[in-house]
Parts: structure tokens; sequence; C-alpha cells
């Protein structure tokens, strides 16, 4: 029978646990998507740059280009983006792409 040290047991275990709060924490941020007024939803910084798989500052490289449209609260400053309008800059983007 294989003896384990408890410490060597306890180190195990937390490393567990805080991959299991990782991975909460992702899931959370993916079901965070608010619904808007029209039944459009909205995502946060985060939740777009993980969407179309590109870094934060480049999501806020497009907003200083105008390139995409998004929406400040007043409370904390925090920047969403309308599903829809994301949708529509991706078509373009799209079109921009095939046309060269």
């Amino acid at each position: 029978m294989m003896y384990i040290d408890n410490e060597v047991l306890e180190k195990m275990i937390m490393t567990m646990v805080e991959g299991f709060d990782r991975l909460e924490k992702k899931l959370d941020r993916m079901n965070r998507l608010k619904d808007c007024l029209d039944g459009d939803t909205l995502l946060d910084n985060c939740d777009l740059a993980q969407l179309l798989g590109v870094t934060q500052r480049t999501i806020a490289r497009y907003r200083e280009k105008g390139l995409i449209r998004y929406y400040q609260t007043d409370e904390n400053g925090k920047n969403f983006y309308r599903s829809s309008e994301i949708q529509e800059f991706l078509r373009q983007r799209g079109k921009k792409k095939t046309a060269q």
C-alpha cells in the first residue's frame, strides 16, 4: 500500500480546490450575459475578448478606431457591447476579408 504524507495530500487537495475555483469563475463569467430591453445580449470586455479570440487591448483598439460600438455605465465606467452589433461587425469584417 502506498503512503502519502499529510502535507503532500493537503497540497494536492488545495491545488484541486483552486482549479475548481478557477473553473467556477470562468463558468460564472460565461453565464454573466445580460439581457437588454429588446432581448439582445450584453457582453463585457472579457466576454467579447474570449468570443473573438483577441486580447482586451485589441478590443480597446477596436473601440478607439470606432470599429465597434460600446456602452459605458456611469457608476464604474465598465464597457458593454450588444451581441447583435458584434455580429454585424463580424459580418462586415468577413465581407472585407473576402473582398480583398
